[in-house]
């Protein structure tokens, strides 16, 4: 059974930093590319951060120089280091692992909330 279980979320002031955590359990961690969604009420998922199975990172316009995934193959894990936090970063960030070959697959975690107000 394939679990994807984030951590980390909470609050924080603008200008400060959290660091999500996504532990995956159930698949073959290195073979999946990672990413990291958030989504606010009445809007859909975005995509903002993205790591390959090789280490190569990616992000959104509104997240990027300030944010930065990494991932832990040995350990399972995938990163999101928030830096520079702004009110509108307030969302429920979810982890998501896909892999293209041989089938389209694609998992969820459940979320975590991420507050940033003063």
């Amino acid at each position: 059974q394939v679990q994807l279980v984030e951590s980390g979320g909470g609050s924080a002031q603008p200008g400060g930093s959290l660091r999500l955590s996504c532990e995956a359990s159930g698949l073959p961690f290195s073979t999946y590319a990672m990413s990291w969604y958030r989504q606010t009420p009445g809007q859909g998922r975005d995509l903002i951060a993205f790591v390959s199975t090789d280490g190569s990172a990616h992000y959104s316009d509104s997240v990027k120089d300030r944010f930065t995934i990494s991932r832990d193959n040995a350990k399972n894990f995938v990163y999101l280091q928030m830096n520079s936090l702004r009110p509108e970063d307030t969302a429920i960030y979810f982890c998501a692992a896909d892999r293209y070959y041989p089938t389209t697959t694609k998992y969820w975690g459940r979320g975590t909330q991420v507050t940033v107000s003063s």
